[in-house]
């Protein structure tokens, strides 16, 4: 009788996201193109052999309550280890636990490991002789990129599966199910909620289904009227800021850096300013993003805008002398100058071929009149014989070879600062000639 009311208290005092969690694959909203028909995930369920699978995706997306599911249809046991507390020793137990299952005839348990990614690589190695032997199955959930994260041996004995943000529409049938739910649900508190909070709450959270959840447990608890009754604006109190979660080493750090420097090359200031600004909500690292916005000013607009690089210098300098968060304006002017500013890789493409060809083709010996000439020994080897001052020759400019062969590098574009760097380049050219 006591645990009976025990499990009822623990079961009470669970949030609505965990009580709402899908007892079966039928009740489990979203990710149809790994679960839908004929779909490779789903098959393996039908076949009963699960073997090891890895779920990434975003929070929010269903990534635990699939593991438990997928251990539930095919009957299974399911053992949860969190990589954030777990080691290698509670791995090792779990094997055994495992081990001994599997050898007294049972079917193959499926081990649980949340936040996979955040087990060491010594740690990941202690699971591969027990999924390579069928010991046991492996699920692990993880947020970052598996490939990056997870030990190629494990990826390489696992099925990747990659979870998506659940849609609008999904979002609000998870809603209006959790008002419907009697049991688990809002449903015995009358709440109820109109048409425009529902669709609020399923367009801010951002395909996030447990953040949606939580804005409307929040919503009802906290609504004066009685019934409850949730509008947009008790929902919009309820959801909180709608910036989204930020890792600042995993996906979101590449991911939105990379975006924001293809804004800058493609010339949309106002992309290049949004990426900005969600790094600079998630707290990425000042000295990433100047040091990224140096590189970008010679890498992608060089001599087409010599004023790039010296701003991008400064903007750096500025950032690490103010700090956040006054340094946000240096570098939303940066960004948008450099944005906007004429692009140019020339200068990219020149030293790229140059060392290529340092690499590749026969070595150019240094022409015995460009030779340095102070040694004892080079009047005597002819080091600097034949050299022509340049400031003695008409224009500054001597009529002499500079390499020895023929070798074209710098070709600068036809925009911006590069168009008169062309010009000039080619007007050498002809006096560059014995």
């Amino acid at each position: 009788m006591f645990q009976s009311q025990e499990d009822d208290f623990l079961e009470d005092a669970k949030p609505l996201a965990a009580r709402m969690r899908p007892t079966s694959l039928k009740e489990y909203v979203g990710q149809r193109h790994i679960l839908g028909p004929g779909k490779l995930l789903r098959r393996m369920v039908d076949a009963g052999r699960l073997g090891s699978v890895i779920l990434s995706g975003p929070p929010g997306t269903g990534k635990t309550t699939l593991a438990h599911l997928l251990a539930k249809e095919t009957g299974s046991r399911c053992r949860r280890l969190s990589a954030v507390t777990g080691g290698v020793k509670e791995v090792r137990e779990a094997l055994a636990w495992a081990t001994d299952l599997v050898a007294s005839g049972e079917p193959r348990p499926v081990l649980f490991i949340d936040e996979i990614h955040r087990f060491s690589k010594s740690q990941q190695d202690a699971l591969l002789p027990d999924v390579e032997a069928g010991i046991v199955s492996l699920i692990g959930a993880t947020t970052s990129n598996p490939y990056f994260a997870v030990n190629g041996a494990l990826i390489s004995r696992s099925q990747v599966f990659q979870l998506e943000t659940l849609s609008p529409a999904e979002i609000t049938e998870l809603l209006h199910r959790a008002l419907a739910d009697g049991e688990r649900g809002l449903a015995a508190t009358g709440a109820s909620a109109d048409d425009e909070a529902i669709a609020f709450l399923a367009d801010v959270c951002e395909g996030d289904a447990r953040r949606a959840l939580t804005a409307l447990e929040i919503a009802v608890s906290s609504s004066p009227q009685q019934p409850p009754l949730v509008t947009r604006d008790t929902a919009a109190e309820s959801i909180g800021t709608r910036i989204a979660g930020y890792d600042g080493t995993g996906d979101d750090h590449y991911d939105l850096i990379s975006a924001m420097i293809k804004s800058i090359r493609g010339s949309d200031a106002d992309a290049a300013i949004y990426w900005l600004a969600r790094m600079l909500e998630g707290g990425e690292d000042l000295r990433f993003l100047c040091r990224r916005l140096v590189i970008l000013a010679s890498e992608d607009v060089g001599n087409a805008d010599p004023a790039a690089l010296p701003m991008a210098v400064a903007c750096m300098q500025a950032c690490e002398w103010v700090g956040l968060p006054e340094s946000e304006y240096m570098l939303s002017q940066t960004v948008a100058y450099l944005a906007l500013a004429p692009k140019s890789n020339a200068a990219t493409v020149a030293i790229g071929s140059a060392r290529k060809d340092v690499r590749d083709q026969k070595i150019v010996p240094v022409p015995r009149h460009l030779r340095d000439s102070h040694s004892a020994s080079a009047e005597r080897e002819g080091r600097g014989e034949g050299y022509l001052y340049s400031h003695d020759s008409p224009h500054g400019i001597a009529a002499q070879d500079y390499l020895g062969v023929d070798r074209r590098y710098y070709e600068p574009v036809d925009r911006g600062f590069e168009r008169e760097l062309r010009e000039r380049k080619a007007w050498i050219s002809k006096r560059l000639k014995p």
